[in-house]
């Protein structure tokens, strides 16, 4: 490999970067969709990585170190096409609405609805992604408090934190973790030592916030909805694909991806059974079509997942990655590293950090790359803008929850971000002299 830090080719590209960047936090502002930019960013990275290459006359070198890439994006992009499709269709049975008109209906007080949510946020993040927990939780936050202005904006600060929790302990709740457990730093049992750091960084904002929750009780809501034919089994098809994508890794040493496919053939199938059954009972709430399910897969979030790697990966080809883990790892130390690699990722999207952490590949025991999961997962609650979960329950609740009242309570957050890590290390401390 060519060390390009100081080429012109690799300057500019770094100037690429940044700009592309720069886009992707102003989207609201801008109104372009953050995948365009990067996308365009990755492709102009890889254009003057080649051209450097091939005055060099290494362009085979360069050759194998792309397929690389496109092999870690491709395994992602299926399992993500996969689990995004099962969400889709969950909601398209009605299982979220089912799920957000219950807890309306309980008629629980403003705190009971606060840990409630919150409780719940920190366990389906696990399972599902933190948007989508977020989102299903915020809708019942800003249902139920929509006469208390405070309780929606600490109601939503909690779910934000918890969201980004829970998805921190398992290898389905965080594209990070899923990208750690695909690079087979960890087994998939071992993310589950993270379950009592990860309580705590949720637990300890919660506590505080919990003393300005207003003590009143909202009036109750009654609303009907129910589940359409079939969601149970969608529920038990989508457990068996997250069993199968295990079990292919675990004990057929098969990418995870493989078995999720699979899961998608369970799904196309069950989706069959559906139509031929609801065309002969002429019930059009019968009716599954799961190829419409899988057209509404977010393409502009998987289109910047492949712009972000692609970009990342070619800053770590032109030799910035190597350079960045001199630096941090090898100067600072692994626990100082990612500490503030965690930290980073309020302000930074912590998808290309943790890539960006894969690719530098430094040596670390099993503690410090729980230690990267924790920090990469939890540390963008400290700002609205750092994890897809705040940015969407800004707009959910616009006007309501907002940078500034996130901002507010950002002491708190930080607070439990640190004792998470005190945690970790406390709990974990054997896992920090076993190698990987």
């Amino acid at each position: 490999m060519l060390d390009l830090t100081g080429h012109w080719a690799g300057l500019l590209s770094l100037v690429i970067f940044v700009g592309a960047y720069i886009l992707v936090i102003f989207e609201e502002s801008t109104q372009m969709r953050k995948s365009k930019p990067v996308l365009m960013a990755a492709g102009l990275i890889w254009g003057l990585i080649g051209v450097a290459y091939a005055m060099a006359g290494h362009q085979a070198d360069l050759h194998a170190e792309a397929t690389g890439v496109i092999e870690e994006y491709g395994e992602l992009f299926l399992f993500l096409l996969v689990a995004i499709t099962y969400v889709n269709t969950l909601e398209e049975r009605r299982v979220f609405d089912v799920l957000r008109a219950k807890l309306v209906a309980l008629g629980l007080s403003y705190r009971q609805l606060f840990w409630l949510t919150g409780i719940l946020a920190f366990f389906l993040s696990s399972m599902l992604d933190n948007l989508t927990t977020a989102l299903i939780m915020g809708a019942v936050v800003v249902t139920v408090g929509r006469r208390s202005t405070r309780f929606v904006t600490i109601g939503c600060i909690s779910i934000v934190v918890a969201a980004n929790a829970g998805g921190a302990f398992s290898p389905f709740g965080d594209i990070t973790t899923l990208m750690v457990w695909q690079k087979g730093k960890l087994d998939f049992t071992q993310f589950f030592d993270l379950f009592l750091p990860s309580l705590v960084n949720w637990l300890v904002p919660a506590l505080i916030m919990s003393f300005a929750l207003p003590k009143t009780r909202p009036e109750p809501a009654a609303e009907r909805v129910r589940l359409k034919p079939g969601a149970q089994g969608v529920i038990l098809l989508f457990a068996a694909t997250i069993v199968t994508a295990v079990c292919y890794k675990n004990f057929l040493s098969l990418p995870p991806a493989v078995g999720m496919m699979t899961g998608l053939g369970y799904l196309q199938i069950w989706s069959y059974y559906l139509q031929i059954r609801g065309k002969r009972r002429d019930d059009a709430d019968m009716v599954l079509d799961s190829f419409a399910q899988v057209a509404r897969v977010e393409w502009d979030t998987l289109l910047f997942f492949f712009g972000i790697i692609f970009a990342v990966g070619g800053l770590g080809v032109l030799g910035y990655l190597a350079l960045s883990s001199q630096v941090l790892y090898a100067g600072l130390g692994p626990t100082a590293a990612n500490t503030i690699i965690g930290v980073l990722s309020s302000i930074v999207d912590n998808i290309p950090l943790m890539f960006a952490v894969l690719t530098m590949d430094p040596a670390m025991s099993h503690g410090q790359w729980l230690m990267i999961t924790l920090t990469a997962g939890t540390g963008g609650s400290i700002l609205s803008i750092g994890s897809a979960a705040g940015v969407a329950l800004m707009g959910q609740a616009r006007g309501t929850y907002t940078f500034m009242s996130h901002m507010k309570w950002a002491w708190a957050i930080a607070l439990g971000y640190a004792a998470a890590i005190a945690v970790h290390m406390l709990v974990n401390a054997p896992l920090f002299l076993k190698p990987v």
